[in-house]
């Protein structure tokens, strides 16, 4: 009895010593390294690019007066519709004392002018109507009477212009009431009543009084790098999103591309323009941020697989074909393949030639 049970406890020692050693054994063994495998897809890819910009309206115009003044009424706010030759603000004339002067000088000369005339024609008329002067003399003398006449209306209207902003010879016509010059919506009004205003002229841009956009004419005005831009041309169809309304896609034609570019922040940038087609039921306003999408190339129900199982080496492209059962995963056999790719969306990729669509490609490493 001694010895069978020493017989079994040098068994249960030969046997622990056995399982140690294999243990240690399959310890030492590098883990199977097990990949994902990806199934090749028919899809439709679009290679796209991004411009980033914003909407405005095509068509803004800053309204500014002609004549220096005080603003003495504001009939607009922002966001006033407003149409074509609608008063937007009235304007009190401060007069330029050098103009002022100079025209009442012109008054007092052309008076002069006028007496002299005066009795010059009446002389004349006094020896033409006893025969002594020919009518051709009266006539030519007829004739200065009444541009000196003349003058002196014209100068008297340049001092009513200068001091009022209209004459009574312009009729309606004046430059103290300040008129849209477009039908749209008024974006901003950078003044208030009482503030002083100088008119345009050949020296100055003058004070703008109201900034005025037609908004039924909306455009995407954006930019894009240059080593995209060669890919665009007129015409082609693009999705404008808003950052304000994610959820709303805008359809936009190219219909602009700049024919020289700007440096912004170290690279060549060129600008966009697109016409935006807006629903009827998205109201738009001017200065919305916006990223327009460009689809460059697209392919149709192609054969297509994601990046990550593609390898790139010595300039060809290579995928890996799994050889062995799918269901075998700590024994995974593959294949390496040369394929011809076409475009990509940056997560999928045309792949025109090189494998099937029953194959399994080896992807990311689990």
């Amino acid at each position: 009895m001694k010895k069978v049970l020493k017989i079994a406890g040098w068994s249960l020692v030969g046997l622990f010593v056995v399982y140690t050693f294999y243990f240690l054994w399959k310890q030492s063994q590098p883990a199977p390294v097990v990949y994902e495998l990806i199934e090749p897809q028919q899809r439709d890819i679009s290679k796209i690019t991004t411009a980033t910009g914003s909407v405005e309206a095509r068509n803004q115009v800053e309204v500014k007066p002609l004549a220096t003044g005080v603003i003495s009424q504001l009939m607009v706010q922002p966001g006033k519709v407003v149409r074509m030759g609608d008063v937007i603000a009235t304007i009190k004339i401060i007069p330029d004392m050098a103009q002022l002067n100079q025209a009442k000088g012109q008054v007092e000369s052309a008076r002069i002018t006028l007496s002299e005339e005066q009795r010059e024609y009446d002389r004349i008329k006094t020896l033409y109507d006893k025969g002594v002067v020919s009518r051709e003399e009266f006539e030519m003398k007829e004739s200065k009477l009444a541009s000196a006449k003349e003058g002196l209306k014209a100068a008297q209207t340049q001092v009513e212009v200068i001091t009022k902003g209209q004459s009574s010879r312009s009729g309606d016509v004046n430059i103290t009431s300040l008129r849209s010059t477009i039908s749209g919506v008024v974006l901003n009004v950078p003044v208030k009543v009482g503030a002083s205003v100088s008119g345009t002229s050949a020296f100055t841009e003058g004070t703008t009084i109201a900034k005025i956009a037609d908004m039924g004419d909306i455009i995407f005005r954006g930019y894009i790098d240059e080593t995209e831009v060669a890919k665009l041309h007129l015409g082609m169809e693009m999705e404008l999103t808003l950052g304000s309304m994610q959820d709303v896609k805008i359809p936009a034609t190219l219909d602009y591309i700049a024919p020289e570019g700007e440096l912004q922040n170290g690279a060549k940038m060129f600008e966009l323009k697109a016409s935006a087609h807006i629903p009827s039921d998205v109201n738009i306003r001017s200065g919305y941020s916006a990223n327009a999408c460009i689809v460059i190339a697209r392919e149709e129900n192609v054969l297509s697989c994601e990046e990550t199982a593609v390898e790139f080496a010595d300039g060809k492209t290579y995928v890996y074909v799994l050889t062995s059962a799918p269901e075998d995963v700590d024994n995974q056999k593959w294949e390496r393949r040369p394929v011809e790719l076409g475009i990509s969306d940056g997560i999928y990729v045309a792949v025109k030639s090189g494998i099937k669509k029953e194959d399994r490609l080896r992807g990311i490493q689990r």
